[in-house]
């Protein structure tokens, strides 16, 4: 088992490990809430791979991870991860003009 620091580390390697070996390939997740740590597990029985965090902002990452994984479980391992991120829609919608108070 191996502990990795960096986010984006883990999330390149995991998909890796996912795109290897799709049939044997695991993604768990643990969370005590006494703690407050969540551990997300990523592993195939050759290699594991672990990311721990006590952070509430990850909750976010996760969930993007879980996009992720549903992605390339629904869709087969070779799809590009720039469809399910949508990382491609670059335009971001114009702000709406509210009705707020003139100073």
């Amino acid at each position: 088992m191996v502990y990795i620091a960096a986010w984006d580390e883990f999330v390149e390697r995991s998909v890796e490990i996912f795109r290897s070996d799709p049939d044997t390939a695991r993604y768990t997740m643990k969370y005590r809430h006494c703690d407050g740590k969540l551990v997300l597990k990523v592993t195939d029985n050759k290699e594991c791979l672990k990311f721990k965090t006590d952070q509430a902002q990850d909750a976010k990452k996760m969930e993007k991870l879980n996009n992720i994984f549903f992605g390339l479980m629904a869709r087969g391992p070779e799809v590009d991860l720039a469809e399910i991120t949508g990382k491609e829609q670059t335009e971001a919608p114009a702000p709406k003009k509210g009705r707020g108070r003139k100073q």
